[in-house]
This record gives C-alpha cells, structure tokens and sequence, in this order.
C-alpha cells in the first residue's frame, strides 16, 4: 500500500533516511533533522513531498520524497525523486514499483512531462530495477554539486 505522508510519519521518514545513507556508505553525511523534515514537508510552505510504502499491517517499509522541478523545454513542472528506499527485508515485495507508479500516476494526472532521479553507478540492483520499468539513464549529463565551503566561497557576499 502506499499513501502521502503525514506529519505523524516525520520520524519514521527520518529513520528511513538514515538507512538509506548507511546502504549508500554515507550515514556520516546525514545532517537534517525531524524539525527540518517537517518544516520541508508540512509547512507553510512545503518544499518537498513523500508517499510512504507500508505492508498490509501498515508497518512503514519504504518512502519515496520528492519535489517538482520545471523544464524550459517542454515549458511545464516534472518530479524530481529526491530520494526511494524500501528496507532490505521488504525488497522484492512490489513496494519500490507501487512507489515509482504513484509517482508517475500523479505526473499523469497533473500534466508533468518528467519523472527524473539520480543513482548511484555502483547500485547495480537499483540500476536493473529502474530500467526493468523503461527509465533510460540520462548517459549525456553530468550531475555537478557544490556544497559546504565551496557554496559558501561562492555565495559570500563580494568585497570591494
């Protein structure tokens, strides 16, 4: 099953973030918190969006979070996935496809021409996965990030 978020699923949401970041060797990178996840995804003004992925118990299995970006080109917002994980136990059970086909379903529904995301070249099974459902990799681009002291040099204010 899976269903929107809500404000009660911040720490699970949470939790679930960690783990992907140790499946990924970068639990160490991890820095926001339940306040700054709830601020992102139920307040004022939300930034960002997630589906929780549950089993028929309603045990919290997997979460995918996102938020949209705009296309020049085709002149209309996409979904940006930002982050999908299921727990390893529950892998193979369908909850990573229900998450991609809410999401694709709402890109459907609402007019949004492209359902977009980065993975990881190591991740092999994801990689297998993703294209198994017709996502193609995107072999032209690279994907650049700037971040702490870099962003920081850049962004600081110019001296005269």
């Amino acid at each position: 099953m899976i269903r929107t978020a809500t404000p009660a699923d911040v720490p699970v949401i949470h939790a679930l973030i960690r783990d992907l970041a140790e499946y990924e060797k970068a639990l160490d990178e991890v820095r926001a918190t339940t306040e700054q996840l709830h601020e992102a995804l139920f307040g004022e003004r939300p930034a960002a969006f997630a589906h929780i992925a549950e089993t028929e118990a309603g045990e919290p299995v997997g979460f995918a979070l996102w938020f949209l970006n705009f296309s020049t080109w085709r002149g209309v917002h996409g979904i940006y996935l930002e982050d999908l994980y299921v727990r390893p136990e529950a892998r193979g059970g369908g909850h990573g496809k229900a998450l991609l086909t809410e999401l694709a379903r709402i890109c459907v529904e609402r007019g949004y021409e492209r359902l977009e995301w980065s993975v990881l070249n190591w991740n092999r099974p994801s990689i297998d996965f993703y294209e198994s459902l017709g996502a193609r990799p995107q072999d032209e681009w690279s994907v650049y990030r700037l971040t702490d002291g870099a962003l920081a040099a850049l962004g600081a204010p110019a001296t005269v």
